[in-house]
């Protein structure tokens, strides 16, 4: 019996959002390079009932490391999601020396955004995530400023505000309230959009390569305060804006993303800003969603960057 074009187009419709809402596991990995990782792995999941809906993969000729993502289907996988973990290391963790991570996608990534008195980056991940481009949660902002909680209002999210006297003299009360905000909230990853406060040593060893920041240049060019009257003062061509995670070591930590963008003679200080605040947020929301994507994998002060 033919099908009528109506029941056709629903048919497809329903067949790509199952696809799409689909459960997956994901698998991000490295370890020195042997030959036949791949046989070894994808032969595992497919052994197991497992449908692979993505792979790629690095080898770095230089270090003779060995990277890779994976991600497959667990509508029919034979091993449980809680004993996956154990059988990855069992099976392959010692005999590889491989490091990985495993992450499922039914489990949303959950987002604390801290921020300062300027609202650009803050506005553009908040309409990013109310327009579904970021498949996250964001339970809560945090500030060392009151100047943006009608933007958090806006969004109906939690704005909670400690600040910071001049001298430091409360940092380590404020950091430990926030931690605990942290904890209260089971917040997996933290981005500094604008956050104007370095964050202690206790707090990132908390969230190692999970605290995602935007620099205001193209790093390692112009590190620190005022970058754009930096580049002015040097008389670049070129101003740009970095993403990357936040280290012991100030704007030093591994790169997630980076974009630039030309200038003139005719650019001041001012037009410098004001260009690089539509970059920030460009770069800021790409290194935001490759990690919330799972497709940054970090090593030693570098990361390799999924498609």
């Amino acid at each position: 019996m033919k099908k009528c074009p109506v029941y056709l187009f629903f048919t497809f419709i329903f067949c790509t959002f199952a696809h799409i809402m689909q459960k997956t596991a994901i698998l991000l990995l490295h370890c020195p390079d042997k030959a036949g990782i791949i046989a070894e792995m994808t032969k595992f999941i497919t052994d197991n009932n497992g449908n692979i809906v993505y792979l790629d993969q690095y080898v770095d000729t230089v270090d003779h490391r060995f990277f890779m993502r994976v991600e497959w289907s667990t509508e029919s996988f034979a091993i449980p999601d809680d004993k996956l973990e154990e059988y990855i290391e069992t099976l392959y963790g010692q005999r590889y020396d491989m490091e990985f991570k495993l992450y499922f996608s039914d489990k949303r990534p959950r987002m604390a955004i801290f921020v300062s008195k300027m609202s650009h980056c803050l506005y553009d991940l908040l309409a990013r995530y109310k327009a579904g481009e970021l498949d996250c949660e964001i339970p809560c902002i945090v500030s060392n400023h009151d100047n943006l909680r009608y933007v958090a209002d806006q969004f109906g999210i939690p704005y909670y505000v400690w600040s910071i006297n001049k001298d430091w003299s409360n940092k380590q009360e404020v950091e430990q309230a926030e931690m605990e905000l942290m904890k209260k909230e089971n917040i997996s990853f933290i981005v500094l959009a604008r956050y104007m406060q370095i964050i202690s040593e206790e707090m990132i060893k908390s969230f190692p390569n999970r605290i995602i920041n935007i620099h205001h240049s193209f790093l390692p060019a112009f590190i620190g305060a005022k970058p754009y009257h930096q580049a002015y003062q040097r008389g670049v061509k070129i101003i740009g804006a970095t993403s990357h995670y936040v280290t012991t070591e100030l704007d030093a930590g591994p790169i997630i993303e980076q974009d630039v963008v030309r200038i003139t003679h005719k650019d001041t200080p001012e037009t410098l800003v004001l260009k690089g605040k539509d970059l920030e947020k460009i770069v800021l929301s790409r290194a935001v969603k490759k990690h919330i994507e799972h497709k940054v994998l970090s090593y030693h002060n570098k990361t390799i960057i999924f498609s």
